[in-house]
């Protein structure tokens, strides 16, 4: 794995301006570049795409060109390969499920337990570090040993990044829930940091379970949602998505398309005929990768391509 600096290093923006400005472009607009593998598979608004793993590098800015800036958070997709697919037969409260298991980072074998390793094996594809399983539609199964790369998401689309944040250990309710302690002056003798009262009368007479108080604080899983993506760097499969993500640096996060703003919100652009005319199913992006944006797919398109929107 790469440090944090030598990752930041190489997916700095410090190209010339004429040099990304012949890539400036999205997906969506892009003659030479249809999101679609094929004309027979089609991306829909109830298509459920699989997701990936990637790993969190830091973070930087995008400029545009009226100045404001650009948090974006780096995320690599680190040869990211589909190591099984799945079909759960139905059941009384569930449909048939598909499932799709992607791996993610090169891993030694000696150092991988027996029973990852035949399932590697099995699946003709190197040992990853992590892997993890993402429910798909059966129009999105994307065969065992694909190599997805930063092309399986569009720049303008939104994504939900999940992962553990970081912990923090034990503290007190004013770190924690963000409390005003007690006051500072008069009466307080060495209480300033404390909660107060957290019980009621002898009615109740107890603690309601839930109460904000002292205890760990971080280290759950964290899902933030609606992220743009920005721009993707196919040269290093590198992401770079608007606002922070949970998790420190070079740890594992899981991404996928958002539920709401582009599952649920192309479902309600077809239902009122918003933009048929233009093909777009969402605001600017006439469809996404199916069934998955590989390697073979980026190869060739350029090398930089971001969300149109007036960056430098």
């Amino acid at each position: 794995m790469q440090s944090l600096t030598q990752s930041l290093r190489f997916v700095a923006l410090a190209q010339p301006v004429t040099a990304r400005a012949t890539v400036v472009r999205t997906l969506a607009t892009a003659a030479s570049g249809e999101p679609s593998t094929s004309a027979a598979v089609k991306w829909t608004p109830r298509t459920k795409r699989t997701g990936v793993l990637a790993r969190k590098h830091g973070m930087t800015a995008l400029w545009a060109t009226d100045g404001s800036r650009v948090p974006v958070t780096v995320l690599e997709l680190d040869e990211v390969q589909v190591v099984e697919t799945r079909e759960y037969p139905a059941t009384r409260s569930h449909p048939v499920r598909h499932t799709v298991t992607v791996g993610c980072t090169p891993r030694k074998a000696k150092t991988t337990s027996a029973a990852l390793l035949g399932q590697f094996n099995k699946a003709g594809v190197d040992p990853k570090m992590r892997i993890a399983e993402f429910e798909v539609s059966p129009d999105a199964i994307v065969p065992t040993g694909t190599t997805i790369s930063a092309a399986h998401f569009v720049p303008g689309q939104h994504v939900d990044v999940q992962a553990p944040s970081i912990g923090k250990g034990f503290q007190g309710v004013m770190k924690r829930h963000g409390f005003a302690g007690l006051r500072a002056s008069h009466g307080t003798s060495v209480s300033h940091r404390s909660h107060g009262s957290t019980g009621q009368h002898q009615d109740p007479g107890r603690v309601f379970p839930g109460k904000k108080m002292a205890g760990r604080m971080g280290g759950r899983n964290v899902t933030t949602q609606n992220l743009m993506v920005e721009r993707i760097d196919l040269a290093h499969n590198v992401l770079y998505v608007r606002g922070a993500v949970p998790g420190p640096p070079g740890s594992f996060v899981r991404v996928t398309d958002a539920l709401k703003k582009v599952g649920w919100k192309a479902q309600m652009r077809e239902k009122r005929g918003l933009d048929r005319e233009k093909g777009e199913v969402l605001d600017g992006v006439k469809g996404l990768p199916m069934p998955a944006g590989t390697d073979a797919m980026a190869a060739s398109w350029p090398r930089d391509i971001q969300r149109a929107g007036g960056f430098k």
